[in-house]
């Protein structure tokens, strides 16, 4: 999980960074802190989907924290919002931000892991993010909707599940680097490959996608690479099951 913490009192910022890392250690979630120290720095920095929860002081020195809320849900409406607050005050304002939790200080160690747990049970335990350049922009982009990675010259064309096109210039081990080897993102053929959640089936030697795009399928390593397949979308679904058994 990736949280921004807003807050302009240092304290308050170490505290919560604290307590989320230690979080993150306990329950081997990994847990990246941002810190920012007011709600201007906060906007500049945010772009949609960069954080997974959102922990915002109330009373911020300029733009205040309900303020810089609601200017957020303007670019993402998934993010989870959690209120910091010293007082019940604002809570009405709060919950029109469509906020997750509200929190009165000082805040405790157990009432964050509380929330964060809450928080786990609610967010996509196995989103996984890389960034890409298209079009001179870096994208944030979540490997689960990437659908398809093609060589061309000197780039890759990747299409996204809303059949978004990014043409980024990188190198196919570049790419594979960059997801750390990400079992999903099979090599079907040279030049090709297509994450194993949205193959929909083999047929002869083609590999069919669940948007109907068709890739031409290795010949020498088609038994490899259904197996391949295969296994991975059987592994997902074992996944899932044994967090079901532990909730």
């Amino acid at each position: 999980m990736k949280i921004a913490i807003v807050d302009d009192e240092p304290d308050c910022l170490n505290h919560m960074k604290k307590i989320c890392d230690d979080f993150g250690s306990r329950f081997l979630c990994p847990i990246e802190t941002v810190a920012f120290r007011n709600g201007e720095s906060f906007l500049t920095a945010f772009r949609a989907e960069t954080f997974s929860i959102v922990f915002m002081d109330i009373y911020l020195e300029g733009i205040d924290g309900i303020a810089a809320a609601l200017k957020m849900r303007n670019t993402d409406s998934s993010c989870l919002l959690i209120f910091l607050t010293s007082s019940m005050e604002f809570m009405p304002e709060a919950f029109s931000c469509h906020a997750f939790e509200y929190i009165v200080k000082p805040v405790s160690r157990q009432r964050i892991f509380d929330v964060l747990s809450d928080a786990r049970k609610v967010l996509p335990q196995t989103q996984k993010y890389i960034e890409l350049v298209n079009d001179r922009k870096t994208v944030r982009v979540p490997l689960d909707g990437i659908v398809s990675v093609v060589t061309d010259a000197h780039y890759l064309d990747i299409t996204l599940t809303d059949q978004t096109k990014l043409r980024c210039r990188m190198t196919m081990p570049e790419f594979v680097n960059k997801t750390e080897s990400d079992a999903r993102f099979i090599p079907i053929n040279k030049g090709i490959a297509v994450n194993a959640g949205h193959i929909r089936a083999f047929e002869n030697c083609c590999c069919i996608m669940e948007s109907g795009a068709r890739f031409p399928v290795r010949i020498r390593d088609k038994i490899k690479i259904e197996q391949a397949a295969w296994e991975y979308n059987f592994n997902k679904i074992r996944s899932r099951q044994r967090r079901r058994k532990d909730d």
